[in-house]
This record gives structure tokens, sequence and C-alpha cells, in this order.
């Protein structure tokens, strides 16, 4: 991986006001290996500037093939982003970031389940995120944005996710509860821009209005689409 790939860039973020029953900062900046256009990414980034982490960014250029050199397999053999360093955890896969930064650094802000039925309704949610989400929202988007044809099957994947979110708001403010959870997150990014991808909103008004609140949270951050 060469240097620019290493360069990391530190961010400093405004912490949500239910961040009040946080454990400890961390003893130096969280390290977030990314791609700035990957919504698994940006679920994360968007996690650490919510809880006003410290944390610093390296950027990886996938279509060079940074994520096959060494120095980034010895993170994660997969080869896949984000990878989260903490001190000496080193951690790959999205929505486990998610939980661990929740559990780590704010078990009290309201992001976790509080009984059986909010967690089993966020597994739900992150398996949906894997099973529809993708093919059906980010295979898409991925697809548009470097000019390849797009499936139609794909589109009937995410219009019927799409209407399965507007239903279960008809119920919930979000996706599990009446406050935003770790599976808003997990779903915010590709989401909001599925239009790219040729899956519309136009038809899910109260799919729009959650993008809303989630936008409106103190500490946001968008999803570039910039490859």
């Amino acid at each position: 991986m060469n240097a620019s790939s290493l360069a990391a860039s530190s961010r400093a973020s405004t912490p949500m006001a239910t961040t009040a029953g946080a454990a400890s900062a961390p003893a130096a900046p969280l390290r977030l290996h990314r791609l700035a256009a990957s919504g698994h990414c940006h679920r994360v980034e968007l996690l650490l500037s919510l809880l006003g982490l410290p944390y610093e960014v390296v950027d990886l250029d996938l279509r060079r093939g940074d994520q096959h050199q060494p120095a980034f397999l010895a993170l994660n053999a997969l080869a896949q982003v984000p990878v989260l360093e903490d001190g000496e955890l080193v951690l790959p896969e999205s929505n486990a970031i998610l939980v661990y930064l929740a559990t780590r650094y704010a078990p009290e802000a309201g992001w976790l389940p509080r009984d059986a039925v909010e967690a089993a309704w966020q597994q739900r949610w992150f398996s949906l995120s894997v099973s529809l989400l993708g093919p059906g929202a980010a295979s898409p988007r991925y697809r548009a944005l470097t000019g390849q044809p797009v499936d139609p099957a794909s589109l009937a994947l995410g219009h019927r996710l799409f209407a399965l979110i507007e239903d279960r708001l008809a119920r919930a403010a979000f996706l599990v509860a009446d406050r935003p959870m770790l599976a808003d997150l997990a779903f915010y990014g590709y989401t909001s821009q599925a239009p790219i991808g040729g899956v519309s909103l136009s038809d899910y008004p109260r799919l729009r209005a959650w993008l809303a609140r989630i936008e409106a949270l103190p500490g946001f951050v968008p999803l570039t689409n910039q490859l």
C-alpha cells in the first residue's frame, strides 16, 4: 500500500446530547480504514460522528487494489472495508463495528436494544441489510456510479425492501423503536442514495421522512457519491 493510501486524516466530531451516559473516551483517536463512498464505511463514520468520538480515516483506493496489499491484509484477510482500529483491537465488518462502538463508548445512549424484542428486531434489520439492502440498493447504486447497466431484478428487490420499511415506519419513528438505533444507521446510506441506482423513493413518504430525521441528528455526516 503506498504512502497516499496510508495517509490518515483526523476528524473531530461534536457529540449528540444522548451521549451523556457514554463510557470514557478512547485513549487515542480511533482509526477507520474506509472507502468514503461505501455505505458500509459511512454507517461506521456516522456513528463515530454522532458519538463525538475522535477518529482518523485511512482512505483506500479499491480500484487500485489497496485492499490486497500486505499491510491491509494483515488487518483483514478478507480484503474488505471498513476496518476499525482501537488501540490493539482490529475489528472488521461494519455492523460488528457499530455494536462495538455503542457498547464500548455509549452503552446508555439508546443505540443498543433495551429488551429482547428490540434486540431481535435490530438483528433482523442487520440481516436484511445484507440480504436485501445490498443487492436491492447498494449494488444498483454502484453499477450506476461506475457506468454499468443495472439489473431490473435488483430494482424490484429494492422496491420490495422499501415497501417493507414504509410499512414498518407506520408504527414507529425508526426501524426498531421510536428512537434511532444502530439498525437505522446501517440502512441510512444506501437507502438515501438508492435513486442514483434507479430505485425511486417517491412512493415512500414515511421512508423519506425517516431519512430526514436521521439527517437532523446532531453530528450527522452525509455519504459521498464520489468514487
